[in-house]
């Protein structure tokens, strides 16, 4: 049932108004509303996932090419969690807009909401990130061999502070989206013997061929835009369809959608292709069972162009809509063994995001374990978190010395910091020296001692950090961080430093010490001019941290003063070790991302843009 309040997303932001007295609306922003008819339900009388996923694409589609000014095409949606159904008679409501363009492909953020026009209740059904790529059908030297005009994209302005948080976030799913081809081969490589022998023994298990599941389209005029490329929503729609059927066949019920792992467009299809749609039920754990869908053209004689793959997620509701118990599945050998293991590290993943991710603070600890098969979403969400701390426009300042700003910040019960100040230096030098947590005992003397535990990537370190104590006599406290660094995406953006406390079965808290934990800290060093830069520490304060600065805050003390005009010290003489270094050298990874993209779409019959995760990002998120 939904729920009688709104969804926090679904609210709308306070009105900005322009110099020309006008209100603000994002330039990119489409809305289209839909009224569900008996046409467009299954047979349950509920909204067809496929016929949901059309509307989703077309909107988002339409925001892409009012940005571009030229058409677009889907190169790929990240991961699609379905809340509720939508019923007949109910309302559709989907809004898209550009969050981020990058040099040839941008970011379009999609929220989908259900209202009831007889109740005038309105409540969330799911939110998604897709990934759109603009072309223009131009022969000549910049054209790519399809004779498709490659375009560089103009950049989106943010005006709003969410449009500012969605931007800077868009940065970090874009990385993401990068690796996610790594993070499965790493949990791939960690299966254990274990996992291939447990598919064996199941002797009431349903075979996977049972679920086997192979249909034919042909691309016809209304499926395609006007240049005759296949509508990516109406290809989602089609491997719904099939994916239902599989899935289908291992419970003998009617399955209800849940998530959406991946849409990856590897290449277009057009009007008179012929798409043939195949689906098997890779897994079935205990209460879900995970569909892969490929979608393959051709046209004529000629071989099988891949086009797309996807893995969903599907539920079998009983009478309460509570999810029920499901037969197993019985792998074929050789790649059905391969499917059914890829199927678990994709759940591996499912499960390590919602914990990680989703949660609200209240539903977790603070520190959350960590172990190497979830460094990649920590490091997401301790650099995310950071960027929604730092996009925060309600900052109060509350004292200024020797060109050291306090600000502070009271939100949702919890109490945040930000201490601002700036350096005659290279941005890219205080990331640098700053980075590197051992050297900050240099500067702050709240760093008593700092060692490195673990080198998780090469951008993500873990240390443990010895605090003094905060009363008189009392144990010193000391902290497990896991720091994480980023380079800019690109000229506008800053370096980041992320730090927040993570748990390791091997550094367990001890009597000798008072556990003390960071939910949200960092740096964000922004070159303002040429060999200028400014420097801003956030602190969303828990317990631990509160007592160090509290006298600050309440104008008794000047400890942060004193502290930050230590570190403006520490980098001056700190600059002239520095120099010799290649800026190059510390920008390489930004670079690198930027080439991978490049790849990525230089040529549309080999787009490959892989994704991942589709979040849920609201105003929540600053207090996890």
């Amino acid at each position: 049932m939904a729920s009688e309040a709104r969804d926090p997303l679904l609210l709308e932001e306070p009105m900005l108004i322009l110099e020309n007295g006008e209100v603000y609306r994002n330039p990119t922003e489409i809305k289209m509303s839909q009224i569900v008819l008996p046409c467009h339900a299954n047979h349950c009388g509920e909204l067809s996932v496929g016929q949901l996923l059309k509307w989703m694409d077309s909107t988002a589609c339409l925001a892409a090419e009012r940005h571009t000014g030229c058409s677009c095409i889907t190169a790929s949606v990240d991961d699609i969690h379905f809340e509720t159904t939508i019923g007949v008679g109910q309302v559709v409501n989907i809004k898209a807009k550009v969050n981020r363009a990058f040099t040839s492909s941008m970011e379009v953020g999609i929220l989908v909401s259900c209202e009831d026009l007889f109740s005038d209740r309105q409540w969330k059904v799911c939110h998604a990130f897709a990934t759109f790529v603009a072309r223009r059908t131009e022969a000549g030297k910049n054209s790519d061999p399809t004779g498709f005009l490659q375009i560089h994209l103009k950049q989106v302005i943010p005006r709003t502070q969410a449009e500012q948080m969605e931007y800077s976030l868009a940065a970090e799913r874009r990385r993401m989206r990068l690796i996610h081809a790594e993070i499965i081969n790493d949990l791939l490589n960690s299966c254990s013997s274990q996992t291939e022998s447990e598919c064996l023994d199941y002797q009431d298990a349903v075979s996977a061929e049972r679920t086997r599941v192979e249909s034919v389209e042909l691309v016809l005029p209304p499926h395609a835009n006007h240049q005759v490329s296949t509508f990516g929503g109406q290809i989602m729609a089609w491997m719904e369809n099939v994916a239902t059927i599989a899935a289908s066949r291992l419970c003998n019920a009617h399955p209800t959608l849940r998530t959406i792992d991946m849409f990856h467009f590897r290449g277009p299809s057009h009007i008179g292709d012929r798409l043939v749609l195949k689906a098997i039920v890779n897994n079935a754990f205990k209460k879900s069972m995970e569909v892969g869908v490929c979608a393959e053209a051709y046209q004529g004689g000629e071989p099988l162009r891949h086009i797309n793959t996807a893995f969903m997620t599907f539920e079998v509701l009983d009478n309460d809509r509570k999810p029920r118990s499901l037969p197993r599945i019985r792998p074929e050998p050789v790649d059905g063994k391969r499917r059914y293991q890829e199927a678990i590290a994709r759940k591996k993943i499912r499960l390590d995001r919602k914990y990680i991710i989703s949660c609200k603070q209240s539903e977790v600890p603070l520190s959350v374990p960590w172990d190497p098969s979830n460094q990649v979403y920590l490091s997401y969400n301790n650099v995310s978190a950071l960027k929604i701390l730092a996009a925060r426009t309600n900052w109060a300042l509350t004292s200024e010395k020797n060109k050291v700003r306090l600000y502070t910040l009271e939100e949702n019960q919890m109490l945040c910091f930000k201490v601002e100040t700036h350096v005659a230096m290279a941005a890219e030098h205080v990331f640098l020296l700053l980075s590197d947590l051992k050297r900050r005992k240099e500067w702050d003397h709240h760093y008593q001692e700092c060692e490195v535990i673990a080198e998780a990537h090469e951008d993500d370190t873990i240390y443990r950090v010895v605090t003094p104590s905060v009363t008189k006599g009392g144990n010193v406290q000391d902290f497990i961080l896991l720091a994480s660094k980023r380079h800019p995406c690109d000229s506008g953006d800053p370096y980041l430093i992320a730090l927040r406390s993570v748990t390791l079965p091997t550094y367990p808290p001890t009597e000798d010490y008072n556990r003390g934990e960071v939910l949200c800290a960092g740096f964000s060093i922004w070159e303002e001019e040429s060999s200028f830069t400014k420097i801003s520490y956030y602190n969303q304060a828990t317990p631990g941290v509160l007592p160090y600065i509290s006298t600050d805050i309440a104008g008794l003390s000047s400890s942060f003063y004193r502290t930050f005009a230590s570190c403006s010290t520490f980098l001056e003489e700190n600059k002239a070790s520095l120099a010799s270094l290649p800026t190059s050298a510390l920008g390489e990874n930004s670079g690198t991302a930027l080439a991978i993209e490049l790849c990525c779409l230089v040529n549309l019959k080999t787009i490959s843009c892989s994704w991942i995760l589709c979040l849920f990002f609201s105003t929540n998120w600053a207090c996890f």
